[in-house]
């Protein structure tokens, strides 16, 4: 995948200038590499031939499971680690920021999402799905536009900060944020689909970077979105429901398209939304030992997963 994170900052500045880098959440070393295996596992899992997943695969012990169930037990394996992660986190769980609380979900959705577009080829980037409705590029320029503008966004609302119910509250951001912005349906929307989801990561990553770490009362703040009078915690919210929202109308595009994703492409997806599950647990999160150990066990767990992936593609003769 395309590493775009380093060269989007200087893009991000209205983020950046607008938030304290003394309260700054990097991802976790340990999550970079974790990504990379998971990634790798669901690849190897999406091109497994449909026919293959019932292939004998020896598993525990020499006992034969089929080779469909490698994917189930990648799932597992990081469903484990996420449900370890939340028991090993709840000690610190009063002393954690209920920023962090409120972007953890959107990674999860975010790994969905990627699970979903491991399924395309292409050239279904840009094929036509009638109806006026938009091409999957331009969902997508439209995803990643919109996790910026969330950032740039909540940021001008808190270097301008205003109580809730200040009648003096702006009707909106100046347009002045906005002018570098990157346009959604053409330069956030340019490039494969692995540019695409590396875009998305970046804007996501940041923006959790340099907001996770928020006092709760700033959260309590006033802003406003889609013209609505609403606080910083709600844009926050809004970061998780927005992927999803679209990752659903990919999902009718695909339909329309009559391009359904094969059973080794949704057991793929089920392996990527279960380490977006486990990642959750720590994205965002305050940095220390609590922090650090989760992170190394979902890389181990992530670790696991591609070796139990990539046995069971053996067995299907991949």
């Amino acid at each position: 995948m395309e590493e775009t994170h380093n060269r989007s900052r200087p893009i991000d500045t209205p983020l950046l200038e607008r938030t304290d880098p003394a309260l700054a959440r990097p991802l976790p070393d340990a999550l970079t590499q974790a990504r990379k295996d998971v990634l790798a596992a669901a690849g190897l899992l999406s091109e497994v031939p449909e026919s293959s997943l019932g292939k004998e695969w020896l598993w525990i012990g020499g006992s034969d499971e089929e080779v469909r169930y490698g994917g189930y037990r990648a799932a597992e394996t990081l469903e484990a680690v996420e449900a370890a992660a939340r028991y090993l986190l709840a000690r610190d769980e009063a002393d954690e920021t209920q920023a962090a609380r409120t972007i953890g979900p959107a990674t999860s959705a975010r790994w969905d999402l990627h699970g979903l577009l491991m399924s395309i080829g292409e050239a279904a980037l840009d094929a036509e799905p009638g109806g006026e409705e938009w091409t999957i590029r331009l969902v997508m320029g439209h995803i990643i536009s919109g996790q910026r503008a969330y950032g740039w966004g909540t940021a001008w609302w808190l270097a301008n900060p205003y109580e809730v119910g200040d009648p003096n509250l702006p009707a909106g951001i100046p347009d002045e944020v906005w002018k570098t912005l990157p346009d959604e349906a053409t330069t956030e929307a340019e490039g494969t689909v692995e540019d695409l989801r590396a875009r998305l990561d970046s804007a996501l990553d940041l923006a959790a970077e340099r907001l996770a770490g928020l006092a709760d009362d700033r959260l309590k703040l006033a802003a406003r979105w889609s013209g609505f009078p609403v606080d910083v915690g709600f844009r926050l919210g809004r970061w998780s429901s927005h992927i999803r929202e679209h990752t659903i109308q990919i999902e009718k595009t695909l339909a329309m398209l009559g391009l359904l994703p094969d059973e080794p492409k949704r057991l793929a997806r089920h392996v990527l939304d279960a380490y977006g599950r486990a990642e959750s647990t720590v994205f965002g999160r305050r940095p220390g030992a609590a922090t650090e150990e989760v992170a190394e066990r979902i890389a181990g767990a992530a670790v696991e997963a591609r070796q139990v992936i990539s046995s069971a593609v053996e067995a299907a003769g991949g």
